[in-house]
């Protein structure tokens, strides 16, 4: 039975640990514990105690989280002790973190940029062929805070593989400029100079003439002629058996095709640059919770060695709470290490300057709503899709490619003109000219089947991509419902996470306050810290998630608000 000694050692011990004991490391991270009822209004809870102000997330400030900075090592600050406000269960549904931002804007749409434009200065250089030589040439000078929206338009203009596939747009095109010159006759100026000494008039002059002996006539030594020839030539193809128009449709459906796959580029590159500015802001946020648990940890540290001291804890406690400041630690090391990855990961993706990083300005939020039926959705999306229009344009491809080949065994008619003018330059007559009008029909009814080949190639070709339009129809409907099926279950978890905080929250300092009094064990304050860490990168993994499905869903749709194929993103 405990003794009245017993009893004042414990109250003097409680004492002197509630003297010296500083604030929960709750509010060590206000942008994850402060709570936003409703109207925005902070609710006052039960406990008589309210959180301090804070702002949400916005790790493009400068703080120790930064890639250049080394691990922080946590340092005791005594403050008054302040608690976390709860809201009651009447008020979980409203709940909404501070750093979750009920998002009023419109979603973004693949045309439209927001905000402010992106600084000129994250441009690349112009010279594609540039590379540095030098290690002051790659070292990071500037980190500069962007929103997603800058993020987008830095992508879509200096994105490498887009700038890539506008070029080979832009060469189609002159392929099909091309193919329509056909529709016009072809004219030629051909002018010839000839000089000649012709090797049969030299021996005839050798051999001796009666005639011209008889009549005194002098022979001829001179067996040089020069003279001068101009044409002009004019060729049609009247009649090419289907094969002039095929081939200009063909490339007409080429650019298309090329149209389509600039959208498909521009569509995915939007998605990968929203990804990598959502696992950025993650990376930021998850450095900022390490940062708060390495804090707890450090509490929880002073708290053993205080109990130690005034003869109520135990070695064995403090050695736990040294142990679990380390692994804290070493959470606090990988995440910097992910947040350097991450700012390399999206400056690799926008083409960035070479001395040029980013950092995230938005703060950590839902970012919309999706108001459309999984069934609406789906339908949009076929209807939508670059992916399925570009095996339609494939097909008609292919289509005329058959025409093509078996116009190569059928009649072809062409129209001819010239006109000449030939002038003898050793004599003084004048020169001579002449026009020649004709038309030519040509038939190669038989090549060896090498032309039937060629067609049923084609008609093979159309299959396929019939084939591939049926498979890619099924896999639009699934990237549909999958990120709607996350979207929906990211929108639960989001709310699920947010209670499981403040439950983590108030476990984690009843814990504190059963260890300080001599009831609890320094176990059972270590397992509430993981637990609200854990709890922690819960809302803000369900919250990115979120984003990212969101992100996905538009990108399975496309081409919102108005449900048009643009040819140019």
């Amino acid at each position: 039975m405990p003794t009245f000694r017993y009893f004042v050692a414990v109250g003097v011990g409680t004492a002197i640990a509630l003297f010296y004991m500083k604030p929960s490391v709750s509010q060590d991270l206000p942008s994850l514990t402060t709570v936003v009822i409703g109207s925005g209004e902070q609710d006052t809870g039960t406990q008589g105690h309210r959180d301090t102000e804070s702002s949400p997330i916005n790790p493009s400030v400068p703080s120790s989280s930064s890639p250049h900075s080394p691990v922080p090592t946590p340092s005791i600050v005594q403050s008054p002790l302040v608690e976390p406000s709860l809201p009651t269960l009447d008020d979980l549904e409203n709940l909404t973190p501070e750093f979750i931002i009920p998002s009023t804007e419109p979603v973004s749409l693949p045309n439209q940029t927001l905000g402010t434009p992106a600084p000129e200065s994250l441009n690349p250089s112009a010279n594609p062929l540039l590379f540095p030589t030098e290690t002051e040439e790659v070292q990071i000078e500037t980190t500069q805070p962007i929103t997603l929206e800058q993020a987008i338009e830095l992508a879509r203009r200096n994105n490498r593989e887009l700038q890539t596939a506008r070029l080979t747009l832009e060469r189609t095109e002159y392929a099909l400029q091309e193919a329509l010159a056909a529709e016009f006759p072809t004219i030629s100026a051909v002018g010839e100079f000839i000089r000649s000494d012709s090797a049969s008039s030299e021996l005839s002059n050798r051999q001796p003439n009666p005639l011209e002996d008889l009549l005194g006539v002098m022979s001829s030594d001179d067996t040089v002629s020069t003279t001068f020839e101009g044409r002009l030539e004019l060729n049609y193809n009247a009649y090419t058996a289907g094969r002039r128009s095929a081939t200009i449709l063909a490339a007409r459906e080429q650019v298309r095709l090329q149209q389509l796959d600039v959208e498909r580029l521009a569509e995915e590159l939007r998605l990968n640059v929203t990804r990598a500015y959502y696992d950025l802001q993650q990376a930021d946020a998850q450095v900022q919770i390490s940062q708060a648990a390495v804090t707890d940890a450090a509490r929880s540290l002073r708290d053993a060695q205080l109990l130690e001291q005034a003869g109520l804890g135990t070695r064995f406690e403090v050695l736990q709470a040294q142990v679990e400041l380390a692994n804290n630690n070493q959470d606090l090391t990988n995440a910097i290490s992910q947040q350097r990855i991450a700012r390399r990961q999206i400056a690799q993706l926008l083409s960035l300057p070479q001395r040029v990083e980013i950092a995230a300005a938005d703060p950590i939020q839902v970012r919309g709503d999706w108001d459309l039926s999984l069934e609406e959705s789906i339908i949009l999306a076929l209807k939508n899709r670059s992916e399925l229009e570009q095996q339609l344009a494939q097909r008609n491809i292919s289509e005329q490619q058959r025409r093509i080949a078996l116009a190569g065994i059928r009649p072809q008619l062409s129209l001819f003109a010239r006109y000449n003018i030939l002038a003898q330059l050793d004599n003084d007559d004048g020169p001579g000219d002449g026009l020649t009008l004709g038309a030519r029909v040509q038939w190669d009814f038989f090549d060896g089947g090498a032309a039937q080949a060629r067609a049923r190639q084609e008609e093979t070709n159309i299959a396929i991509a019939e084939t591939n339009f049926a498979d890619q129809r099924n896999q639009v409907r699934f990237q549909v419902e999958q990120a709607f099926f996350d979207l929906r279950a990211n929108e639960e978890n989001i709310q699920t996470a947010t209670l499981a905080l403040q439950q983590a929250q108030e476990s984690l300092r009843l814990a504190r306050l059963r260890f300080q009094a001599g009831v609890g064990t320094q176990t059972d304050v270590i397992n509430q810290q993981t637990a609200l860490t854990r709890a922690r990168s819960n809302l803000l993994t369900a919250i990115l998630d979120y984003n990212r499905a969101l992100a996905t869903l538009q990108r399975a749709i496309s081409n919102l608000p108005d449900s048009n194929l643009f040819d140019f993103p």
